[in-house]
Order: C-alpha cells, then structure tokens, then sequence
C-alpha cells in the first residue's frame, strides 16, 4: 500500500514545509486538492500553491483537479509540478482527448469518479490512464466518513483490470484511517489518500507506517494482476 497524504489537512501558512514533513515522513505521493467553486462546493488552492510547494520534496506530486474544465489547466498544472494529474469523468470535456493532453505533458493521467457514478464507466478509458480514482466520500470537504460501499466499486475494477491483465492503479481517497485501510487492501486498492489522521498525528512517519502495516495484514486477499 502506497501512502499520498492530502495536503487539503496541511496547515496552509506552512504549506511548504508541510510539504517537506510528509516527504520525511515517508509519503509515497504528495496529494494536492484542487477545487474551484464551481465542481465542487468549496474552493482550495492552485497553480501558484502547487509550484511554490514543488521546491519542498521530490516525491511525486499528485495532483486532484476536483473542476470544471480540466482540459484548460493540465499544461500549466505540469509545469507547475505535477506528476499525475487526475481529472473527473463528471467533468466537462472529452475524457479521452483530456487524458492524451496530461500525457502529452510528460505526467500521469489518472480517472476519477464521484460515489453515485458507476465505476463501469470508467471502462472505456483503461488503456489511457495509468490510475483510477475511485472518491470514498463526496468530494469537496475533508473530514468526512468514510463511504464503505465504494469498495464494491473497488473489487469490480481490480476484477476487471485482472481479466484484461492491466496495471492500471487503484487509488481511494476519503476516510482513511487505520480502520478503513483494512477495508481498502482487502480490496485491492493500491494508494490510499490520507488527510487529518497524518496530519495531526505527533508523529506523521509513524502515523504512514501504522497505516502500511494495518495494509499489510490484508493485501494478499485481492488478486493484482495475472502473470506474464
């Protein structure tokens, strides 16, 4: 299990070094939370946040574009920093040509979808992105509980992935805490996006390797991919 701790749960006058802390700390990936008001009710921070925050850490950065028109802002988002980029099915625009925009650009296309959007949807667009997104709460605010029924989502997507034999990560976000984790490796999840229960623990390095740990006793219960 890979750790992106949510910078939305940073503490935003020291976003910087923030950024660096969780590097420290062992992230896996570095989540930024992108909202403009008008996909989501809620605003956030953007491209000025992003490149400023990009000098702190060299883990990758993971960049949520929870907006309307996300076709408009992959370019300047890459030069930013960005090393995925994932951009919303309910989104505007043409996923495909919004996926081929991010790899263009030298970064990672990733899918996301909301919790009442069926996962199959994403199905047509496997052989362009190289994650899904799969939102365990509704996105917009963090805090929230998390949405235990996405993982049927989850296990129908590993279940595709399996029997096309496609690497296509998993990544969740929402919710995750050393409870929920369980839930999201049992199912064959691959990143966990965590938020509130890294950032204010002590101790953040010990807070990402409980929840790896927690993830580990249950990983080996869903397949990953075939062989060959």
């Amino acid at each position: 299990m890979k750790i992106a701790p949510s910078m939305l749960a940073s503490d935003f006058a020291n976003f910087g070094p923030e950024t660096r802390r969780m590097e420290q700390g062992g992230a896996d990936y570095i989540h930024l939370d992108i909202m403009d008001g008008l996909f989501v009710p809620n605003l956030s921070f953007g491209l000025p946040v992003v490149k400023a925050a990009r000098p702190y850490a060299e883990t990758p950065f993971d960049v949520h574009l929870m907006i309307q028109e996300p076709a408009k802002y992959v370019q300047r988002f890459a030069e930013a920093g960005a090393d995925w980029i994932s951009f919303h099915l309910e989104a505007t625009g043409d996923p495909a040509h919004t996926a081929e925009l991010i790899r263009a650009c030298g970064v990672h296309p990733a899918l996301a979808v909301k919790p009442a959007t069926p996962v199959e949807r994403v199905y047509p667009y496997l052989d362009l992105v190289d994650m899904v997104l799969i939102m365990t709460v509704e996105p917009g605010f963090g805090g929230q509980s998390f949405m235990a029924d996405m993982m049927d989502k989850v296990r129908l997507l590993r279940g595709r992935l399996l029997a096309e034999n496609k690497s296509v990560l998993i990544e969740i976000d929402g919710g995750v805490n050393e409870e929920t984790i369980a839930q999201a490796a049992a199912a064959g999840v691959d990143i966990c996006v965590a938020g509130t229960g890294v950032f204010k623990a002590a101790d953040a390095g010990e807070a990402i390797r409980a929840l790896k740990t927690v993830a580990a006793q249950y990983e080996g219960r869903a397949p990953r991919r075939k062989e060959g």
